[in-house]
């Protein structure tokens, strides 16, 4: 289950110096949840040279139905199509970049699931690559259309009830929402709050240097994740997006790690699904 790469970060002053190079795709996921339209406006405005578009809503994710969560994953078949036109091969070395860190994430995993063996993410996003001055443009790319045929490496995925509630009795079932929202407080996106019991509460912010916004290093993220005992965490959040800095945190620690892609979202939407609300197992940098 280990990543492929071993350091799914790349530093910008890194990629300064290759971003040239023909094997390289650059991806631009930016996307925001409250303003759908801002990240492929922001794209379309100033993006990295070559770097093709991935919007959260229509590539990243699949149509919402009944179970699955509020952003289930895309089918493989689609997403592995949309690649091969936007000229993103498993032969490329590809970098993912967005302007937060969740969104990149995201396409890390997706690609990784998708068995692409090199897949990073820009380390701090579009506001570190313009203060190394990597330059930006407006012209769109222009890449010769490539064959991505469709596999995935299921083994990264946790898919059931029964995986899930194993993860969290070995205590390695990690929630990484805000505190309130895994506590049960304060919940605006889904219909129930609270956490499956027996998670353990890592907001997945916290990750990140709040001054550099790039993200801790690997002494750092080592002591954040040591509350996890051995083996292999299962990670979720709200949906499925904001879970995978976590995963991409833990990746780069040496600790692979599987999505329970439809998180919180597809976990309520069973009516027999357990639910636990207050403090269970805090995040121990949460000052609440």
């Amino acid at each position: 289950m280990a990543i492929a790469h071993s350091d799914p970060m790349l530093a910008p002053e890194s990629l300064l110096t290759s971003w040239q190079q023909p094997d390289i795709r650059l991806v631009d996921c930016r996307f925001s949840l409250k303003e759908p339209q801002a990240g492929p406006a922001a794209y379309g405005a100033s993006h990295l040279p070559g770097a093709v578009y991935l919007n959260l809503e229509s590539d990243l994710s699949g149509p919402v139905g009944d179970h699955g969560g509020r952003h289930p994953l895309p089918d493989p078949g689609r997403l592995a199509a949309r690649l091969g036109e936007l000229g993103v091969g498993r032969e490329h070395r590809v970098i993912v970049y967005d302007d937060a860190g969740e969104m990149a994430a995201r396409a890390w995993w997706l690609l990784t699931y998708l068995d692409y063996p090199q897949v990073q993410v820009l380390d701090g996003g579009v506001a570190a690559w313009q203060q190394v001055g990597g330059p930006m443009t407006a012209e769109p790319p222009h890449h010769a259309p490539t064959l991505v045929v469709p596999r995935v490496r299921s083994e990264l995925l946790a898919t059931d009830r029964g995986e899930v509630e194993a993860a969290a009795r070995r205590g390695l079932l990690v929630d990484s929402r805000a505190g309130a929202r895994y506590r049960g407080e304060l919940e605006t996106l889904d219909r129930r709050g609270g956490h499956i019991p027996g998670a353990k509460n890592l907001a997945w912010e916290r990750v990140k240097n709040p001054e550099t916004g790039r993200y801790q290093s690997r002494e750092v993220l080592a002591r954040r994740f040591h509350i996890l005992p051995e083996g292999h965490p299962v990670v979720y959040c709200g949906s499925g997006v904001t879970a995978c800095p976590n995963v991409l945190a833990l990746a780069r620690i040496g600790r692979p790690a599987q999505l329970y892609a439809g998180s919180w979202s597809d976990w309520i939407s069973y009516r027999d699904r357990p639910v636990a609300v207050g403090p269970e197992h805090p995040d121990p940098d949460d000052p609440a």
